[in-house]
Formats: C-alpha cells, structure tokens, sequence
C-alpha cells in the first residue's frame, strides 16, 4: 500500500487505497477512518474515481510470459526484483530470498531468513542484501545462497538495499544514508537528512554510479553522496513543496532515480520531473509533474506514469513530452519501462499493458495472477520482470 507517513510526534498518518490511489486519513487516537474525497472527509458508497475499464483494441504485439516463479507476497511492504549477473534476485516478506536464472526460469537457489521482510533486494552479483523488521540487514553469497553477514540500521528500511563498488548503501525511515562494507557489513559512514512532517510510506531508491549514491530523499530532493565518505557533492530540489497544510506540502522524491551516462532523471510527487547533469546536478530540464512511483529511460526518452494514471513520454534531451496515454485513469500503475518496441507499464489487477514507444497507442496486454503490481520493474536487456504483490516474478518478452 502506498501511504503518507507522519513523524512520530503526530497522531495522525494517511494512506492511499491500492485501487483508487486516493487518501485515507487515519486517526490513531480515536480510531476512526474516513476518505478523503475531493474537498469532503465523507466517503459515499459510489467510488468518485473509478478505474478506467480496460481499453478494447487490436493487438499488433507479440508478448509472450517466459517463465514465472512464485516466491512469497509482499503483505503490506514493496518487492521489487533486482537483475545482476545473469540472474533475477528476488525476496518476499515471509523471509524468502531465490536467485532465478533471467533465461529459463530456474530456481539456482532458494534461502529463508529467519525475519519478516521489509523491502526488495539490492545486489551487485556477488553480495546480495535484504532488510527484515527493525531495521535488520542480512547479506548472502551470491552464488551459493548462504548467509554472510548482518548488521543494523537505524531504523526500519522500506526501501531496497543499493549494492555497488564494494558498498551496501540503505535509507532508513528516519532519513539516515547509511553505507556498510560489502563483504563484511561494518559501516562505513553514515549522513543524517532531515526528516519532514508527512511523508509518502512508500520506497524512495538509491542508485549507485561514478563513486556516488544518488539518494531520493522526501521532502522532494535528489542527493549526490560520495561513495568513499559520504559527503555531499550536489542536491537538487526535484519537489517543490507548497500549499497550506502538511499533507498539500508532501513532494518525496518516488522510485529509484533512473541513472544514465552522463544525467540522471527523477520524478516527485506533487512535485516535478526532471533530468540533471551527473557530475555537478545542474538542470537539464524539468516540468510540473506528480508520480509516486519514479521514472526509467533509454537512450532517447524517459517514461514515467503520473498518480492520475496517466503514461507519458519525454524526450531524454529536452524533455518535450512524445507523447501522453490517459486511458488507463485510477488504474493505480507501476513505473513504466521499455521493452523492445513498447513500453510496458502494470496496474492494480495484475494487468501489463504495452504501448507503443512511437505514439503511445495500446499494442498488447499481458495477464499476470490478479494482484496488483506497484514495484518497480526490471529489465534483463531481453525481456522485462515484474513482481506481483501475491509473489509471482514474472518475465516477459515483447517481439
């Protein structure tokens, strides 16, 4: 579930139903619900944004599952699986951990930790990390599933370990950048952020590059930390929080940043979306925008879905948007990705549909198990991998 989480000197937290994406105003002292609806705190029975049906068309795609693994649901928390070395690593909150062969399917090794989990994975295909309730570490051997090391966050952890040039690099929930050695887990550095009143329960990411962590943070800002120490090279404000209350003020920074060569790309909620220089964070361009779920690219274009359900298509260099699909409204999406000649986003039923990167027209669509699928997805080069919420990691081909 995709939820506003407030500090712990406030009574009141917020979250967002998994099918209408909208907000539900959770009063802890005295345990009442309500939804919030437009400009009223009353919910009626007949739902104000109801998800689009799904879109009759002719299908000019060939897409095809490859193979699927059930690993364990998500429950309340965000899986997302993580390809290195040939290989989809993937977890589950009951405590399961599988290496999957990207090809064929096949299960090379299935641990279990003896915690609940909390996030996806983060590996570099040698070290493989998850996080479990309290802020637990646990890191594997890639290559025969055993346990190595562990250690301990600050607090607890919803987003998926970052693993790359010899560092495990995590944010807790109390805004902590911490940076553990990858083969023993000893920590290396750790950065304090501020941590605003409200924010989005969701799993802001990290992506590593260049001797750097770039960190989305909440409170809507984009950090470039230093591997060797962690000491800040740049930060840009990728949110713009405004408006009158808390809640009209939350802008976190969603997804993991999409790195490139030589930009980086991002998107916030009630926030904006944007490209930066990767050196020294300098705008390449940025516009209104509001996703909680982040952005991917290829070489020309960025592709992100807004909270309205709405997939648009940038131009990498200028952001110039390609082109807009709004036909799949409050149907609660993933990040989009692209995948041969499509982009492929998925929805709260398990739904992924396939739009042509050329116009955006609706090409093909693909059934998974019924769940909602709200994690990022990957891409193993060949074909692409998503996690339900039910536990079916699926890869899928597009010709």
């Amino acid at each position: 579930m995709r939820s506003v989480t407030a500090t712990a000197a406030q009574a009141t937290s917020f979250a967002r139903s998994p099918r209408t994406g909208k907000l539900v105003l959770k009063l802890a002292a005295v345990a009442a619900v309500v939804t919030l609806s437009g400009c009223s705190l009353f919910s009626s029975k007949k739902d104000p944004n109801p998800p689009a049906p799904l879109v009759e068309f002719t299908q000019k795609l060939r897409v095809q599952t490859a193979w699927s693994v059930s690993v364990g649901k998500s429950g309340s928390f965000q899986f997302s699986p993580a390809y290195a070395a040939g290989s989809i690593f993937a977890a589950a909150n009951d405590g399961s951990v599988v290496r999957i062969n990207a090809q064929n399917g096949q299960t090379l090794w299935r641990s279990r930790t003896d915690m609940d989990l909390t996030a996806g994975v983060g590996t570099d295909g040698s070290t493989v990390v998850v996080v479990g309730q309290k802020g637990r570490i646990q890191a594997f051997d890639a290559t025969s599933g055993k346990p190595t090391w562990s250690a301990q966050a600050p607090s607890e952890v919803l987003s998926s370990p970052a693993v790359g040039e010899g560092l495990v690099v995590i944010r807790s929930i109390d805004n902590r950048v911490t940076a553990y050695d990858a083969d023993n887990g000893s920590q290396r550095w750790m950065v304090q952020r501020n941590v605003p009143s409200l924010t989005l329960r969701n799993a802001p990411g990290i992506a590593i590059g260049s001797q750097t962590a770039f960190v989305a943070l909440p409170g809507g800002r984009l950090s470039a930390l230093a591997l060797n120490n962690g000491g800040p090279r740049w930060e840009v404000p990728v949110g713009d929080p405004r408006g009158t209350t808390e809640l009209e003020r939350i802008s976190d920074v969603s997804g993991v940043p999409a790195l490139g060569s030589r930009d980086i790309c991002a998107a916030s909620y009630q926030g904006r979306i944007g490209c930066f220089d990767l050196l020294n964070g300098n705008v390449r361009w940025i516009k209104e925008f509001s996703s909680d779920v982040g952005v991917n690219l290829d070489d020309a274009y960025v592709y992100a879905a807004d909270i309205s359900g709405a997939v648009t298509e940038f131009a990498r260099d200028t952001g110039a948007v390609i082109w807009r699909n709004d036909r799949l409204k409050n149907r609660v999406l993933s990040a989009p990705i692209a995948v041969g000649k499509a982009v492929a986003v998925a929805d709260y039923q398990g739904y992924i549909h396939f739009l042509s990167r050329e116009d955006g027209a609706f090409v093909a669509r693909l059934s998974t198990d019924g769940s909602a699928i709200q994690a990022p997805p990957v891409s193993t080069g060949s074909s692409v991998v998503f996690q339900t919420k039910s536990g079916t990691v699926v890869s899928v081909v597009a010709e």
